[in-house]
């Protein structure tokens, strides 16, 4: 029986030999990589932390002693030593193993957020309500480098260290790397500390000598390699962290699993904040993960176990994007990019490739990309923000009073928007349109597909004096769809039969909505389909169009409340438009992980749900032969759509 099979959770690691635990090491690995090959998974992060979560669980009494993740995604391993080993065939699978941690999954779980920098301050609460309880409970925060270039992180450290009782373990997971290599002043930081030659020599030579001396000597090495001040200063100065107040060990080889446990160990006996600073490699173990240029398989799509290499991928969104950005490059020398450690998943890694000088990833940060795109547009530049759609959430207070108060001519573009789907409830970009339905100034564009994409770009970057955002979603676009009319910016996709419903599609629901059209013409129901490119601010003939159906029908991938829906059925109430009106779009709850078009058929937003919903609201409505004189056609809402 595989020595892994053997753990139902943390405590069984405790009477293992070291040989044993250098067996389940291997283990934990080649499980790692069979179970995401088949359907992806962050398998980077997750090889490059077998031994530090080894360690973390046997120095540690989870869930007694709480374990915070920093985004969760490296818990895989956490999850395989907590009893989960035998659920990772459908990992990331609708009713299978979240990849992150989740509560649902087990008491070993606390933090399910999955955006990064958070872990600390989680940490910091958890530590000091211990405290004021008179619980005897420790809390071990794992963050990465690359989550640590993230302001909150920053801020909680500044508090944490001045809670000099609360018993924190920090575990600083330095690979170098967030998606791709960790960039900017603190990294610099911790390269001089993982790379001083000097003080390891002199370490090592110490830790030599001393062992050497029976009884007292590891003793005093322990001692030494603890103290907050002393040789270590005197070598290899640690001002980055003990200037704030911080005591600090290391820093450690994260694959050393001993040297791991030893350091774990000491910072537990301090009774207070402390920083252990674990080297790690991001793939460890997996020849192609740690040989792959671009991001090290940090989160990888299905792959060959024998080759390491993926199946060729079809064209995504945000392709158009990225290619876009590189003729707008050429063309204005004004227009430069920024992101937050997402080069290469937005699409930016091309135009970085041929304008360096124009292109800023300012890590973890969004909230300073924001503003920084703020000052840029101020000094005359055209700034182009390209970040997920969820992580747009961190950075509002930004767009609303740095930008558009200031009437800054800065474009987002936000990628991953809509339902996402594998990774949960946290990757999803369903709050995006709601929330910037409250910014003045704002112009929000949602495109149809990919010839829009590069269309309503050119639009936003030449607005100057307004901030614009262009969402696009995930994966494959469909087919391009020409408009077979205009009405103001508004196009008309479909235009069949009588007035009889106004199909307002946004983005990436207008294939849906045009499947929807075929159906209910099946049906005999006249359908405009409409597609109003820019959905903020309302366009006025939308309005006019409503006027003159008999049901008006808006459908979206963003939440219900406070959508593009919400503000037309409360624009056409302003107008005096009494039009009956029927609102789609995603419920306003947390969605579970699954594949996109399940959780669509799930909540409702399929050309077959729709429909129906449709053709079930249009046979309420008043006998046109008698009532409202629009020239509508009678339906059977029993008839198969």
């Amino acid at each position: 029986m595989p020595l892994l099979e053997t753990i139902t959770g943390p405590r069984d690691l405790r009477d293992l030999s070291d040989d044993q635990l250098a067996t389940l090491a291997s283990e934990i690995r080649d499980l790692l990589v069979r179970a995401c090959a088949p359907s992806g998974g962050h398998l980077g992060p997750n090889l490059g932390v077998v031994e530090l979560t080894l360690a973390v669980h046997r120095v540690f009494d989870s869930p007694r002693d709480r374990v915070v993740f920093d985004t969760g995604h490296q818990a895989y391993v956490h999850k395989m030593v907590t009893g989960r080993a035998g659920q990772f065939d459908r990992l990331r699978q609708e009713g299978g193993l979240s990849g992150y941690p989740s509560q649902e999954e087990s008491e070993h779980d606390i933090v399910e957020n999955s955006h990064a920098s958070t872990s600390l301050s989680y940490a910091d609460g958890l530590a000091k309500a211990y405290r004021i309880r008179g619980e005897d409970r420790h809390v071990v925060a794992v963050i990465g480098d690359g989550a640590l270039t993230g302001g909150m992180a920053w801020e909680a450290l500044n508090n944490i260290a001045v809670a000099k009782d609360s018993r924190l373990v920090i575990v600083v997971n330095d690979n170098g790397r967030s998606y791709t290599p960790t960039i900017g002043g603190l990294t610099t930081a911790l390269t001089s500390l993982r790379t001083s030659q000097r003080y390891e020599h002199v370490l090592d030579v110490v830790k030599k000598r001393l062992n050497a001396v029976p009884g007292v000597g590891p003793a005093a090495y322990d001692a030494l390699h603890a103290m907050k001040k002393g040789l270590k200063d005197a070598v290899a100065p640690q001002g980055l962290f003990e200037d704030l107040g911080l005591k600090y060990v290391g820093p450690v080889d994260g694959h050393d699993r001993p040297a791991l446990e030893q350091a774990l160990a000491q910072a537990k006996k301090f009774n207070g904040p402390v920083i252990v600073h674990a080297i790690t490699r991001k793939g460890f173990g997996y020849d192609r993960a740690e040989q792959h240029e671009a991001d090290q398989f940090h989160q990888v799509g299905p792959f060959d176990l024998e080759t390491g290499e993926a199946p060729s991928k079809g064209r995504i969104w945000t392709d158009a994007f990225s290619e876009e950005m590189v003729a707008l490059g050429a063309e204005r020398q004004d227009v430069v990019a920024l992101t937050a450690a997402m080069m290469h998943p937005v699409g930016l890694h091309t135009f970085q490739a041929r304008h360096p000088e124009r292109t800023f990833d300012v890590g973890i940060a969004e909230q300073h990309a924001v503003t920084s795109a703020a000052g840029l547009a101020m000094a005359g530049l055209h700034p182009v923000v390209a970040i997920y759609a969820t992580f747009l959430n961190r950075a509002f207070d930004q767009v609303l009073m740095d930008v558009a108060l200031h009437r800054c001519g800065v474009t987002f573009v936000l990628d991953r928007a809509g339902v996402t789907g594998d990774d949960g409830a946290s990757h999803n970009g369903m709050w995006d349109m709601s929330i910037l339905q409250v910014v003045p100034g704002l112009r929000l564009a949602a495109p149809r597909d990919a010839a829009r994409v590069r269309e309503l770009l050119r639009e936003a970057v030449d607005v100057d004096d307004a901030p614009t955002v262009l969402r696009i979603p995930k994966g494959p676009p469909p087919e391009d769809i020409p408009a077979v009319g205009k009405a103001g910016g508004t196009d008309v996709l479909v235009r069949k039969g009588p007035r009889d419903v106004l199909l307002v599609a946004v983005g990436s629901m207008a294939a849906v909505a045009v499947d929807v059209a075929d159906r209910l013409g099946a049906q005999g129901i006249g359908v405009t389909v409409v597609d109003p490119r820019w959905v903020k601010p309302v366009d006025p003939a939308v309005v006019d169009l409503a006027r003159t159906h008999r049901l008006v029908v808006s459908v979206e991938d963003n939440g219900e409340i406070g959508g593009c829906g919400a503000v037309l059925l409360q624009t056409l109430t302003e107008a005096g438009v009494t039009t009956p009106f029927r609102l789609h779009g995603i419920p306003q709850e947390f969605l579970g992980h699954a594949k996109r078009d399940r959780i669509l058929e799930r909540i409702g937003l399929t050309p077959q749900a729709l429909a129906r919903g449709i053709v079930e609201a249009m046979s309420a409505l008043p006998d046109p032969a008698v009532g409202d004189g629009l020239g509508g056609t009678p339906v059977d809402a029993d008839k198969t759509v």
